[in-house]
């Protein structure tokens, strides 16, 4: 009779063979599928939060019929609250004050692409006021920042 060399049940062979008295051998193989699940939970997050994360000053804008703009480079914003304060992207600056910052940090020079985001609450005279100082520097691309208007 033969002996069949490739049978399992032998204890040789890589897995389900026993080594020194019944202790399973190191698993050798990484499982990634944990990993993958968190990478798409992380991903999931960070599509749904990255669109919240344009701008920091909480601002009722108006609706109009407008079209979005298409905008290859992030422009300059300023914003008009409720309460009349005004904040040069998210830090607070005085009415004074825009000008001079808007020059320091103004990368195309006088045709930078400046934003002015007025709340509906906000005086018109102040949004007025902040938009004429930014005209007679110099910046010739300013534009008023709305909301698309809903169909009710």
């Amino acid at each position: 009779m033969g002996m069949n060399v490739g049978a399992s049940g032998g204890g040789s062979g890589r897995r389900g063979g026993r080594r020194g008295g019944g202790r399973k051998a190191p698993m050798s193989e990484i499982n990634v599928t944990p990993m993958v699940d968190v990478m798409l939970v992380l991903l999931i997050i960070f599509m749904v939060a990255a669109p919240m994360m344009t701008v920091g000053v909480p601002i009722d804008l108006p609706e109009t019929q407008a079209k979005a703009m298409n905008s290859e480079t992030q422009p300059i914003t300023i914003s008009v609250n409720s309460a009349g304060e005004i904040y040069l992207q998210e830090t607070p600056i005085a009415v004074e004050e825009v000008v001079a910052k808007l020059e320091a940090i103004a990368t195309t020079g006088y045709n930078e692409r400046i934003y002015v985001r007025g709340d509906t609450a906000a005086a018109y005279g102040t949004v007025m006021q902040v938009m004429a100082r930014i005209s007679a520097a110099g910046f010739k691309n300013i534009g008023l920042v709305t909301l698309q208007e809903q169909d009710k």
